[in-house]
């Protein structure tokens, strides 16, 4: 009620209310890097999308700014009942945005919209082995696994909670309602979305009443936008100017940039090609002046460090420039063109990426043929059911934290971004997905990833730090999973 009577004041009214009673916070504008090609929290693989509604829906389990995971919309860590199923106890008296209750049929209905086959939901390497719920009682729901899953825990951090009434008759795409500490206002397509604070939240009203998200790709304009005070938070701050920002930011984030091959594609097939690929690249020199500290080369693997079945013995690839020409001419490959998709503006510093290793595998004697695509035709480049790219850059994140992510999404064949017909690796992924047996399962993701390594499937890049630039207001500590949680941040006037 104090909000709303102080809106109808006007901006000088608003400023001497706010200087006068301090307590209550003001509206931000948070530019991205990509517009969301959807608001459907369960639908596309789109980290736009995520970034405005992890704040407008919930999980069963969340995480901690640090990475460990807590309850959520559960009241308490679940119990595994048996071989293949866990029990979530659920929070009670908490409704959606539009007055939904949420309790075990808003879980069974959320966890059947996402793996039904129909919706080609682009999450499903987050998911692996889910199969099915069951409702229980009203406040307790079984989740249903295809054999052992040891890490399901961890899944129901990625999978949002949707009402189901309004996902059925509703428009979630455009119109997404959640249990979250902010409800959506709209969306300016091509220019905006607003969301606002959900005064009756269960964990009690956030801080910041307004949030503005500006969709921003050039780098040079979001910096542009910040130092002139138009822009509270913006991602992706270039390194070199940390030091001329208002504020800044960074955190070991859980990013990992890799160029997925087309290891059935008539050039890279070709293991001489994908070995070359990868002894073309000077990574140490990308890390130092590309990213000045901020990215640390990834040790020939995709994985992220702080992710269960990390190999830590694996080795960076060396930069070996001669014999990558050597491999190229030995292949019959010196002229042939090598096509390289990628986007532009969604990850710290990826066309620089993408162009910079281009340069080196055209030094190889390959032509190389870079397109730089829309966002969302590149998730359809990405995920989608045409043909493999050569080669096609990504960032590739961990919300999981466990090896299973990259596993799922970059190698298996049933997986959305997999290049590859290795049955044989499929096979070892999907026995180390359902392995209960720690030990087991980490020796087994060790000499998966050797193997990997070996074959060239994947070009890795760099571990990158998550770099974010700040108004001088603004008061936030970033989070080791990227996630921008308004309902953390605070603003001094």
């Amino acid at each position: 009620m104090i909000r709303k009577c102080l809106n109808a004041l006007g901006t000088t009214a608003l400023a001497l209310a706010v200087g006068t009673a301090g307590a209550w916070a003001q509206s931000i504008t948070i530019a991205i890097g990509s517009e969301p090609s959807t608001l459907d929290p369960q639908l596309r693989d789109d980290g736009g999308e995520r970034q405005v509604n992890d704040n407008i829906y919930e999980t069963l389990m969340a995480r901690k700014a640090d990475g460990a995971l807590i309850p959520g919309l559960a009241a308490a860590a679940p119990e595994r009942v048996s071989e293949s199923a866990w029990e979530f106890v659920l929070r009670e008296g908490i409704e959606f945005h539009n007055g939904e209750p949420f309790n075990a049929d808003a879980v069974v209905a959320s966890v059947e919209r996402i793996i039904d086959p129909t919706n080609k939901s682009e999450q499903l390497a987050y998911l692996g082995t889910i199969v099915s719920a069951e409702k229980v009682d009203e406040t307790t729901v079984r989740i249903l696994t295809d054999g052992p899953d040891p890490i399901l825990p961890s899944r129901m951090y990625w999978m949002k909670m949707i009402p189901p009434q309004h996902a059925q008759s509703g428009n979630l795409d455009e119109q997404p309602v959640g249990t979250g500490p902010y409800k959506f206002v709209d969306w300016q397509h091509g220019s905006e979305i607003r969301i606002e604070a959900n005064e009756g939240y269960w964990g009690g009203a956030p801080e910041i009443d307004e949030v503005t998200y500006r969709f921003v790709t050039e780098s040079g304009t979001r910096l542009s936008g910040l130092m002139s005070g138009e822009f509270d938070v913006i991602t992706n701050l270039l390194p070199e100017y940390t030091s001329a920002v208002p504020k800044f930011a960074a955190v070991e984030g859980l990013e990992t940039s890799v160029f997925i091959l087309g290891a059935d594609n008539a050039l890279t097939s070709d293991p001489k090609v994908r070995e070359a690929l990868n002894l073309a690249i000077d990574r140490e020199s990308m890390a130092k002046n590309l990213f000045g500290g901020y990215a640390t080369v990834a040790k020939g693997q995709p994985v992220n460090p702080k992710a269960f079945g990390y190999n830590p013995d694996l080795q960076p690839y060396p930069y070996d420039p001669e014999r990558a020409k050597a491999l190229i001419a030995e292949a019959g490959a010196t002229g042939k063109t090598l096509r390289v998709n990628g986007e532009s503006g969604r990850w710290l510093k990826d066309r620089e990426q993408i162009e910079a290793v281009a340069g080196y595998w055209a030094e190889t004697g390959l032509e190389v043929d870079i397109v730089i695509e829309e966002f969302s035709q590149y998730l359809d480049s990405l995920m989608g059911d045409g043909p493999r790219p050569d080669s096609i850059f990504l960032a590739n994140s961990n919300e999981l934290l466990d090896a299973d992510r990259e596993s799922t999404f970059l190698l298996h064949m049933n997986g959305p971004a997999y290049s590859n017909s290795d049955t044989g690796l499929t096979e070892k992924l999907s026995k180390a997905r359902t392995m209960i047996d720690e030990q087991e399962r980490q020796a087994l993701y060790h000499e998966v990833y050797e193997y990997v390594r070996g074959q060239n499937y994947l070009v890795p890049l760099f571990h990158l730090q998550d770099i974010y630039g700040l108004s001088e207001r603004m008061e936030w500590t970033p989070r080791v999973d990227a996630k921008l949680l308004v309902s953390e941040m605070s603003v001094t006037e």
